[in-house]
């Protein structure tokens, strides 16, 4: 609205159920996702390290393929939901998604599956950068933070 009063709009829309709006499926995708950032990455690299290890004798060679799959998982495991969180909070006042539900049924009948995964490409991208990096700083400050889980 165009020189509205902000307060009075917030005031008009805001409620418990507005601005809790989408938190199942940012909760399902939070979930995915830490499992992907937190768990793969330590898990590749380790395999990689002990049955190749010509290929990959450091951590640093091994956290490539480990960030690829540790975000491959968190990407096409999380998008979905986080395209059904989107949709809902981008239409606040529910004139096309409901729940979480009738939002998934809407996006499968737009456009299937490929609708779920809008835009998965370049999240992918920036989900490998990341996962890398919380990779390399959960090695580096780990046993910085908690020496006795190291020794």
């Amino acid at each position: 609205r165009k020189g509205g009063n902000t307060i009075q709009t917030i005031k008009n829309i805001a409620s418990p159920s507005t601005a809790t709006r989408g938190f199942v499926g940012a909760a399902v995708r939070e979930a995915l996702w830490t499992c992907g950032y937190l768990s793969i990455p330590p898990i590749v690299r380790t395999t990689l390290r002990e049955q190749y290890p010509e290929t990959f004798d450091s951590d640093q060679k091994a956290r490539v393929p480990a960030a690829l799959l540790g975000g491959l998982f968190a990407c096409y495991l999380t998008h979905p939901f986080d395209t059904i969180k989107t949709c809902m909070q981008g239409d606040i006042e529910r004139k096309t998604f409901g729940t979480l539900t009738d939002t998934a049924k809407i996006l499968f009948k737009e456009g299937s599956i490929p609708a779920f995964y809008r835009g998965a490409t370049f999240r992918y991208g920036r989900m490998v950068i990341a996962v890398g990096m919380l990779d390399f700083l959960q090695a580096s400050i780990g046993p910085i933070l908690y020496p006795s889980a190291f020794e």
